[in-house]
């Protein structure tokens, strides 16, 4: 990989070169855009092939250090490459994929030893190594602090016991980013460490969970005394919420221009094309809400680039200001997802077998709301703005500063009395 800065004008036309001679032009319709984020075994082995041609080529971690296997250029690089491949064919690991590459891979590089590394970060960018998160648990819900996946050491070993759920494309991964806690004596925020955990070792079991649309991407796991070893931590013993900060920046859409949209220039192509389809491409009421999508998508847009303006201007990871992301993203999908339904109308509700554009919308809007649930319900980001940026006066916390394992005493013998 070349350790020398490449001009970004130089870069795109290289870019663009390999783009046109290696890869295939998306079709203009792709149902899979707006709605499954699962994939078939068959697809993310395919990916895994492409991944690789990437990696090889130098087009995978473009951003990512070159002692790991990345380009060692900057994220302005991995944007003008995303731009250039827009329209074609490239690696498509679903909602994993964008976790991987985003708040897990910036997240190990961040806090891991140079030899876990090594390791691991190469094989991920050529596909070998497909990662997943085992974050939210059943008890836990958006208290994610709250957690009750137990690591205890014995000898030189870490035994994992607990429930994970809601982990996008675990069925998938060969590894998951587990936070787990191991010490019970100190506050909540305290005792909590990452681990990188097999998804094959004994002792896991990784089952799929169907959505409304009828795609499995979610799914929960249990941990039934899962042995690891101290090269398996991720990040140092009892220090995991400090992890858990720099990944809620790139999870909240923030941080990395990898992941960032690319920028709006032209009205939504789906909208239009359901528009067209549906009879109503003069239709006012159509053009309306085709505009109003429009404005929300460019504002989204510049909005995230004035976030990550600011996050690269602090020294320490601030999931706070990359919450303005997220909540846009909560609020805005959800019309988004609408306006396609109702410029479609009953295309959009019932269409044919062959139909991508309806089936799409249908499953886009079935789907509209995760991005107001998901890594951190609207609510809970509305929360962080104002404390910690507004700095409105708090919530009442009742045990924040308590040992965790009084916590769960007291909520056990509160149970019993209520019940």
């Amino acid at each position: 990989m070349t350790k020398h800065m490449v001009d970004l004008d130089e870069f795109r036309g290289e870019a663009r070169t390999w783009i046109r001679a290696n890869l295939e032009r998306r079709p203009q319709s792709d149902a899979r855009a707006a709605g499954s984020d699962d994939r078939t075994p068959e697809e993310i082995a395919e990916s895994r092939v492409l991944q690789r041609k990437f990696f090889e080529a130098g087009f995978a971690g473009i951003s990512y250090p070159a002692e790991y296997g990345g380009r060692g250029l900057t994220p302005a690089h991995e944007q003008v490459f995303r731009e250039e491949a827009a329209g074609y064919i490239t690696p498509d690991f679903g909602g994993a994929g964008h976790v991987m590459f985003t708040a897990i891979g910036r997240s190990l590089l961040a806090h891991c030893t140079p030899e876990f590394l090594r390791r691991h970060i190469p094989k991920m960018l050529a596909g070998e190594e497909l990662w997943c998160q085992f974050y939210s648990e059943p008890d836990a819900g958006s208290d994610l602090a709250g957690i009750r996946t137990r690591a205890g050491r014995e000898n030189d070993r870490w035994v994992l016991n607990g429930a994970k759920i809601w982990s996008t494309g675990a069925h998938h991964a060969d590894y998951a980013m587990c936070l787990a806690r191991t010490n019970w004596d100190v506050p909540k925020h305290v005792g909590l460490t990452w681990f990188a955990v097999p998804t094959n070792a004994p002792g896991v079991l990784v089952r799929p969970i169907k959505q409304i649309t009828g795609s499995t991407g979610f799914c929960e796991e249990f941990l039934d005394n899962v042995v690891l070893t101290d090269d398996d931590v991720i990040g140092e013993v009892d220090q995991g919420w400090t992890v858990a900060q720099t990944m809620l920046v790139y999870e909240r859409g923030a941080g990395s221009s990898g992941s960032a949209p690319i920028e709006p220039r032209i009205l939504a192509s789906d909208l239009v094309a359901a528009a067209r389809q549906a009879g109503r491409a003069d239709d006012p009421v159509a053009r309306q809400a085709i505009a109003r999508a429009h404005v929300n998508d460019y504002a989204q847009y510049h909005l995230g680039k004035r976030i990550s303006a600011l996050l690269r201007t602090s020294s320490k990871p601030q999931p706070a200001i990359a919450a303005y992301g997220k909540l846009a993203s909560g609020t805005l999908g959800p019309i988004r997802a609408r306006l396609a339904v109702e410029i479609a109308g009953p295309l959009g509700l019932l269409w044919r077998e062959d139909d991508e554009l309806g089936a799409a919308t249908s499953a886009g809007y079935l789907n509209g709301r995760v991005s107001s649930i998901a890594a951190g319900t609207n609510e809970m980001q509305r929360n962080g703005i104002g404390e910690r940026v507004l700095g409105l006066p708090r919530e009442p916390s009742f045990d924040s500063t308590k040992p965790f394992s009084q916590v769960v005493r007291d909520a056990r013998n509160w149970s019993h009395r209520v019940g």
